[in-house]
């Protein structure tokens, strides 16, 4: 294996493995586009361990050769600086296994041809089964699995199982996956994947709020007037009609990124950084989220679709009702907003604003935490007419940072004040770093470290949260879609919804 650069994080974190990764849908996008780029990049951050081995299984048949070729086709699209010599240590690791993912003798051969691979690399059956399968496998591929002794219950097993979103499609189908994984596995086993986890910047939350003395006193309803998180996308239906149709922006986001940015931004402190002590303060969170009832859904919720418009860059854009493969008359909606309210000591009156859409001005995550307005009485006689409120806001993507928005003194003999932004941002701080987000979910699957993990509790709250938004909205559809013009930032409820409150959102990046 050829020498790799040291890295920030090798100082501290060692390779991962002796382990197999089966990756299931190996023909896929996901495994193209993320997964093996991700693989790769821990490779050139001496992250894996020699006794490594990498298992596709597809349908399709194909030789190992083959599906080497596949994969290296992709890598040189999604590679940064490809090593040939790093490619070329990790390409034979690589191995193919054809199945047909609900006939049980296609799970037979998989078991020979891991026992196969697995004395060729030396690894003692620890494994991770990644499924980046369509959800309407999950239940089946798991319980193949533990038919076939592929996987093991137990404080001892070795073997975990990685799951890809959508985790169920309401809050009964969740747990309904739930009861058909927990017949197999352990819930220390099940790895629910949430690649928003991967952003350095969302990882960082749990260092921000509590290595540093300054931020988390005021960490609360004392002093935080809201909290405002947007998920914007520039993008619209593309080639996902089929399964759009069938979310809607409401189930594909809400559930799993926003709760799960929520639940790093209102926790309590854990006592530890273990894995059950940080998932233990996420739950807590969801749990003190007040229910919705049907008239707060009407009037504390927005939903929305776009029409035509102008996107910079990309010039007349169609509406969603005009994509391939969507329904002309098409009621699910590309755009939500809501307002949430959390029940408990720290946070009690302050609104957590959430909202996320498709065909927006910009690719846009961040967090704005807007504090309280400071009283007016001292400048009541000078030229300042009024006070901005203090800003952090936190940016999950595309540019990862942290900024600090406050007041200063413009320079002159008069009393003018200026906002300033005090800025940080990864790449300029610690370097550029070639990245899917997929690696350190991936590092830390094989590790066996849950913490950036989703635990059945923190998926069944997600879904609990948006249940009573989804019978609402089922019972009166919307009658006003199209209600926004591609390239804006929503339907104007969406504003409305801020404005009752005095509040309005933050808009520019």
């Amino acid at each position: 294996m050829s020498p790799a650069p040291q890295t920030a994080r090798e100082a501290g974190v060692g390779p991962v493995g002796p382990a197999t990764l089966v990756i299931f849908g190996a023909s896929g996008d996901l495994t193209r586009r993320k997964l093996i780029p991700a693989l790769y990049n821990l490779a050139r951050d001496r992250l894996l361990d020699d006794g490594l081995a990498v298992v596709g299984v597809a349908s399709s048949e194909r030789s190992d050769d083959d599906f080497r070729a596949y994969l290296d086709e992709a890598a040189r699209a999604h590679v940064t600086d490809l090593d040939e010599d790093l490619w070329g240590w990790l390409v034979q690791r690589v191995s193919y296994c054809a199945a047909d993912l609900r006939d049980p003798n296609a799970y037979e051969r998989l078991h020979r041809h891991l026992e196969r691979v697995e004395e060729q690399w030396g690894i003692a059956g620890d494994r991770l089964y990644y499924l980046a399968t369509p959800p309407s496998l999950f239940g089946e591929v798991v319980r193949q699995l533990g038919g076939q002794g592929l996987v093991h219950k137990g404080a001892d097993a070795r073997q975990r199982v990685v799951i890809e979103k959508p985790f169920g499609y309401d809050l009964e189908s969740a747990r309904v996956l739930n009861r058909e994984l927990r017949e197999v596995l352990d819930e220390g086993q099940i790895y629910r994947i949430d690649h928003y986890l991967g952003k350095e910047t969302v990882q960082n939350l749990l260092v921000f709020r509590f290595a540093n003395a300054i931020f988390e006193p005021i960490w609360s309803h004392h002093y935080v007037d809201h909290v405002q998180i947007t998920v914007a996308e520039e993008l619209g239906v593309e080639h996902r009609a089929r399964y759009y149709e069938d979310a809607g922006a409401l189930r594909d986001m809400v559930p799993n990124h926003l709760m799960q940015l929520l639940s790093f931004i209102a926790m309590e402190p854990p006592c530890s950084f273990e894995a059950e002590a940080v998932r233990d303060k996420k739950g807590e969170v969801l749990k003190v989220i007040q229910p919705l009832s049907p008239e707060h859904v009407i009037t504390e919720t927005v939903r929305g679709q776009y029409g035509p418009g102008q996107m910079p860059g990309q010039g007349e854009v169609p509406g969603y009702r005009a994509e391939q493969g969507v329904e002309p008359g098409s009621a699910t909606e590309t755009f939500v907003a809501m307002r949430l309210m959390l029940d408990n000591w720290r946070w009690a009156g302050v609104p957590f604003y959430l909202r996320t859409g498709k065909r927006m001005p910009e690719r846009m995550t961040e967090i704005v935490i807007q504090f309280e307005r400071v009283p007016f009485m001292l400048f009541r006689d000078t030229p300042v007419d009024h006070l901005v409120p203090n800003q952090l806001i936190i940016r999950i993507q595309p540019r990862e940072g942290i900024s600090l928005r406050f007041g200063a003194k413009r320079p002159g003999p008069s009393l003018r004040i200026g906002n300033v932004d005090m800025e940080f941002c990864y790449a300029d701080y610690f370097g550029p770093s070639p990245t899917t987000g997929y690696e350190t979910l991936l590092y830390d699957a094989i590790k066996g470290d849950a913490t950036l993990f989703q635990r059945s509790d923190s998926i069944e709250g997600g879904w609990a949260v948006v249940e009573p938004i989804l019978d609402v909205w089922r019972a009166l559809p919307p009658r006003s879609f199209p209600n926004y013009t591609a390239g804006t930032w929503g339907p104007s409820a969406s504003d409305d919804l801020l404005a009752r409150d005095g509040r309005r959102w933050k808009n520019e990046a």
